[in-house]
């Protein structure tokens, strides 16, 4: 490549912001790899083995560069950063072949775990999965773990495992006031988090705000920044996870927001956008309760009501984008319109604001706090107490609902101090068992408290997922 060409993608970058310009080296050596002369416009090749970054190891010998290249492929005058950042608009992983996916996908989830246990997971003989893991050690994605495994004859086996920062992750999460966000390892553990005051739910706003934060985790990071694969970003509402269209958010009040598209120019990298309770529920298939169980249910109780199904292998995302729903069924009073325009939807009713809304009314106290209703509840008092257990109603019926329609084996209740909620847990299981039919009223109801740590930490396991699903798609069974 000319000079000139590459002294204009390293003078682009300076224009951009500080995300995109503490990122650009390593996509300009991508860069390297080849450019193609399209009708009109400059265009990049990236080679079939794409990571964003580069790993480190990759063979940068000019001479073999140039042995690899295609014969028609030439130089053009100018590639500007801005075109490079379009060009890579999934985030991706050096995964050669389906076995190599397979292998990796289970030492990802599993680790440390015996060669013997990867083979029989995937069915793949052990020789074969000493094979596809051969370069994925090499590239310092796996390392033999240094503790041994317990067997019942013979030499204990020594256990593989994933080297969790070889590459990292940006997870955000964007409320109407606030937006949280992580930095964390390839298994979304969090490294860093960040949390910044919203000025206002408009696109602009949010997209500078998402920048911003962005921004701070990788100065967190510091020289690791260079190993960030790509940014998650979650929001509530109608999210079309493939083309990152916010297709209907409510409470953001946006309705058709290009939110990747305007983010990845932004940003300088990867952006995958996705449902805030599918994110929750694909960081739990991964990296939670979906590694040992064959099916579960997320639901979370906050602002408004969600669910994330996991059923035969894999999280629902429905045919348009959209499942799971159990927020907007239309089991409460109709008298009663709801955040998405219509009426007798569970969360008018059983929201944590819906609760709260209804015993301020009751109270006549307009600064009650969620945690002073709960105090109240417990303390016995009718109008709090009426009000919780409405809600616990309503959300049994709508679990039983769920549970009978699609008969998951366990269903996780969160939100924020969930577990406070124990005055109204026990009229959930008897709403639940009252409306479930036959044996699905075996299914368990489990309760867990979490923070909005955990729904950023989601969005950086949709990426995860996203650049797996990516390398499947790319190599099929090959």
């Amino acid at each position: 490549m000319p000079n000139q060409a590459l002294q204009s993608v390293t003078t682009d970058q300076h224009s951009l912001t500080p995300v995109a310009h503490q990122l650009g080296s390593n996509l300009i050596e991508e860069i390297k790899y080849g450019i193609l002369n399209m009708p009109g416009s400059a265009a990049l090749a990236l080679p079939d083995i794409a990571v964003w970054p580069r790993r480190a190891g990759q063979d940068t010998d000019p001479a073999r560069q140039q042995s690899r290249r295609r014969p028609q492929r030439k130089a053009i005058e100018t590639v500007t950063f801005a075109q490079a950042v379009e060009a890579r608009t999934r985030p991706g992983l050096a995964l050669e072949t389906r076995s190599v996916i397979d292998v990796f996908t289970e030492v990802l989830k599993r680790g440390p775990i015996a060669r013997i246990d990867v083979a029989r997971r995937t069915g793949l003989s052990q020789s074969a999965v000493t094979k596809a893991m051969a370069p994925l050690i090499g590239r310092g994605l796996l390392f033999p773990d240094g503790t041994s495994l317990v067997a019942s004859q013979g030499r204990p086996p020594q256990p593989i495992n994933v080297n969790e920062e070889a590459q990292l992750v940006l997870g955000i999460i964007v409320r109407v006031d606030e937006i949280y966000g992580v930095a964390t390892t390839i298994r979304a553990n969090i490294l860093h988090s960040v949390r910044r005051p919203l000025s206002s739910p408009g696109v602009s706003a949010a997209v500078d705000g998402i920048a911003a934060v962005a921004d701070a985790l990788l100065s967190r990071l510091g020289e690791a920044a260079g190993k960030v694969m790509g940014t998650g970003v979650v929001v509530s509402g109608d999210i079309d996870a493939e083309t990152g269209v916010v297709r209907m958010s409510p409470r953001m009040n946006w309705s058709d927001v290009p939110l990747a598209g305007l983010l990845q120019a932004r940003l300088g990298m990867p952006v995958v956008v996705d449902n805030d309770v599918r994110a929750l529920t694909i960081a739990e298939e991964w990296f939670g309760i979906g590694v040992d169980t064959d099916s579960f249910a997320i639901v979370t109780i906050g602002t408004g009501i969600g669910c994330g199904l996991y059923l035969n292998g894999d999280v629902v995302e429905g045919a348009h984008g959209v499942a799971g729903e159990i927020g907007h069924l239309p089991l409460a009073p109709a008298e009663i319109v709801c955040s998405c325009g219509r009426r007798g939807c569970v969360e008018t009713v059983a929201s944590s604001a819906a609760i709260l809304s209804s015993i301020r009314e009751a109270q006549r106290d307009p600064e009650l706090t969620l945690r002073e209703a709960v105090q109240l509840a417990r303390s016995g008092n009718p109008d709090a107490v009426r009000a919780f257990d409405r809600a616990a109603a309503i959300i049994g019926m709508a679990l039983a609902t769920m549970t009978n329609l699609v008969g998951p084996s366990v269903i996780v209740v969160m939100g924020e101090s969930v577990t406070d909620y124990d005055l109204y847990e026990q009229r959930i299981r008897e709403s639940f068992d009252q409306h479930t039919f036959g044996s699905a009223r075996q299914c368990r109801i489990i309760t867990r408290s979490h923070t909005f740590e955990d729904w950023a930490r989601g969005a950086a396991a949709s990426v995860i997922r996203t650049a797996v699903n990516e390398a499947i798609a790319s190599r099929g069974s090959s």
